[in-house]
């Protein structure tokens, strides 16, 4: 590893102190579930300290019965338990050349918990919808001042928004992680858990569910956590949502010795959104070639699939440059190269890792 990922915290890389940032190293991945202890920490502000019996979470906005619900009342619906993998947008941000800003994810901004918890939609039913209702924003506990210059006086609260259709269909208000009560600086006492989507939309610490009658242009949806997509006519800023397919090679690692001559496992996961991953192909020549890669346990939507190849190394010693290629259901492939227009956010082309054959 590069020597500014030696700092670690509880096994994972320390990315900022302030807010906190950890990366999970991605070469320890070993289970379809990753360990809450391991799970990549993502913050924008100071983890907020809030007592579970205090805490409210208010249904406003666009609708016929605005309501407030406490962990007490949440607890007395039907739960239910999925497996989904969240990846923060700007995971694999150092691999961007040049180097862009922004927190300098490597490959492990990425996990795959069980969360337990209440779908929105039970909230948004009971609630009712008004005929002009468009989307819904979810708003955090956390708060905080922001240095861009760009961003509004005063604190801000973190926020994001999701389309009406999205917010019924199979957002979770995850209160469990792995069976146990989230960590506070995984969102506790509840947060949004949006399936398929960036991680930014699975707001924590969560307090407020805003059903507007307009598109949310909040900082978050609109100065950051947004893309340039192109139209016949130019370009348009367009909030990032939708994961995009995406394989890892989990091991080898980076500048790893392999032996020559040899069988060595390669490993990884492989992840999309709404669909299931059909594919994973190793290339063990910088893309010169490509071979099936072997599928592991069970597929799971919005939840990644791991996957193992059986390298049988060259006998001459060098360096070689490893590549996976994931292929979903939807027939989406994972891009050789990077789109210009995504930015510092959306980075799924293929990832070089290069190790050395000894």
């Amino acid at each position: 590893m590069p020597q500014e990922e030696t700092k670690l915290r509880d096994g994972r890389i320390v990315r900022s102190e302030s807010p906190l940032n950890l990366e999970m190293p991605f070469s320890t991945l070993d289970s379809f579930l990753t360990p809450t202890k391991s799970f990549y920490v993502r913050n924008h502000f100071p983890i907020p300290a809030i007592d579970r019996d205090a805490w409210w979470l208010h249904v406003e906005g666009e609708v016929e019965k605005a309501f407030a619900i406490n962990y007490e009342q949440l607890m007395t619906f039907e739960s239910v338990t999925a497996p989904v993998t969240l990846e923060c947008a700007g995971n694999n941000r150092s691999f961007l050349e040049p180097k862009v800003k922004g927190v300098q994810w490597h490959l492990g901004a990425v996990g795959t918990a069980e969360w337990t918890g209440v779908p929105l939609s039970v909230l948004l039913d009971r609630a009712t919808f008004k005929p002009n209702a468009w989307e819904v924003v979810l708003e955090g506990a956390d708060v905080g001042m922001l240095e861009d210059p760009k961003s509004p006086p005063g604190e801000l609260k973190f926020a994001r928004s999701i389309p009406l259709e999205k917010a019924r269909r199979d957002v979770l208000l995850a209160y469990k992680m792995n069976g146990e009560d989230l960590p506070p600086e995984h969102g506790f006492p509840v947060r949004a858990i949006v399936p398929g989507w960036y991680a930014m939309a699975s707001v924590k610490w969560l307090q407020r569910v805003i059903v507007t009658d307009r598109p949310f242009t909040g900082y978050y949806q609109t100065l950051d956590y947004a893309y340039w997509r192109r139209r016949e006519d130019g370009a348009e800023l367009t909030p990032l949502s939708e994961m995009q397919i995406k394989a890892e090679i989990a091991r080898p690692a980076e500048s790893d010795m392999v032996p020559a001559n040899t069988t060595v496992r390669v490993c990884g996961a492989a992840w999309t959104c709404d669909a299931e991953i059909t594919k994973v192909e190793l290339s063990t020549d910088g893309g010169e070639t490509w071979n099936d890669a072997k599928l592991l346990g069970e597929s799971n939507s919005n939840a990644w699939r791991l996957w193992e190849f059986d390298w049988q190394t060259p006998a001459q010693p060098g360096k070689k440059t490893l590549f996976a290629r994931a292929t979903d259901s939807l027939g989406r492939t994972q891009p050789s190269h990077r789109d210009p227009d995504r930015g510092t956010y959306m980075i799924n082309h293929l990832l070089p890792i290069q190790v050395e054959v000894k």
